[in-house]
């Protein structure tokens, strides 16, 4: 949709670089950050305090630092999509190449801040670093070392108590789903049901927190459909356990709308109902298979 993203989403996305083209500034160790900065809504022990001090106030933030990378990804698509700006791209370009990396620290998990600072609380129900797993895609299977620190990060969180409130439960189902950990994501779910929602069906904080209803659900449809990594990826963490079912009218980026069934863990039965015609790649079971989509409705068999 070329005439929403001229008219409505491109004046915010330019609007939001150059805020950040002008806040960002140089670090001690020579990269562009955010200053000051804080990683919702964790703290860390102050360095040689002995564990006596802790601080939320830091620069460079990875939190900040994905959500500027994410930000400028799309400025460049979305600029190059339409013909704009052109001198702006190449100024964000040079100062994206500036942005400190993401890190991994000594105990082989993402680190939260610039600095590999102990955390105050390693269980802490917010997981802000990981923004570049999901919903950004700075982190995917073809980043090998940062998608096996980011397992370990999220292990580490719940081994020390993490997803104890619904919102923070909805949104370790979209991690494991951005893991391909099918049975890791049915877990989850089960949990998320369990410990974290009303009779009602309403999802608790603990008290009522419409957070993990809208999370939740964004993650099983992510479990069931990702296209984040300019593929349409078919079932791609299906837990064992949904042996057999069917979804509706999910979409995929692109313009696209999916029907599919499964039965005995494979699928069955599958419809793409494109809103332009193209090829698109189509992954589903480790294979990927390019496909011409004719608009409107098409039946595919894989």
């Amino acid at each position: 949709d070329t005439a929403y993203l001229r008219n409505i989403a491109y004046p915010v996305m330019k609007g939001s670089v150059q805020f950040i083209l002008d806040f960002l500034v140089l670090s001690p160790q020579g990269f562009l950050v955010t200053n000051p900065s804080h990683s919702p809504e964790n703290a860390f022990f102050v360095p040689n305090s002995n564990r006596k001090e802790t601080s939320q106030l830091c620069y460079g933030s990875t939190i900040d630092i994905e959500i500027i990378n994410g930000l400028f990804n799309y400025f460049i698509q979305s600029a190059t999509c339409l013909g704009a700006d052109q001198d702006l791209v190449s100024r964000v370009k040079e100062v994206q190449r500036k942005l400190p990396p993401i890190r991994v620290g000594a105990n082989g998990t993402i680190q939260e801040w610039m600095e590999d600072f102990e955390e105050v609380e390693p269980g802490h129900r917010h997981m802000s670093h990981l923004l570049a797993l999901y919903p950004l895609n700075l982190i995917t299977p073809q980043t090998e070392d940062l998608f096996m620190a980011a397992r370990k990060t999220i292990d580490r969180r719940l081994a020390n108590g993490g997803g104890h409130t619904g919102w923070s439960r909805a949104w370790i189902i979209s991690f494991f789903a951005r893991l391909l950990d099918g049975n890791e994501c049915g877990r989850q779910v089960q949990l998320l049901l369990e410990k974290s929602t009303l009779p009602s069906l309403l999802s608790t904080h603990p008290p009522f927190q419409i957070d993990g209803n809208f999370g939740g659900a964004a993650g099983i449809a992510e479990m069931l459909l990702q296209s984040h990594n300019e593929e349409i990826d078919l079932l791609p963490a299906l837990p064992s356990t949904w042996k057999s079912g069917s979804i509706r009218g999910l979409r995929a980026r692109g313009g696209y709308t999916i029907n599919m069934k499964w039965s005995a863990n494979k699928l069955t039965a599958l419809t793409i109902t494109a809103d332009s015609a193209g090829a698109h790649a189509i992954r589903y079971n480790g294979k990927v298979k390019r496909v011409f989509l004719k608009k409107g409705e098409n039946n595919i068999s894989l």
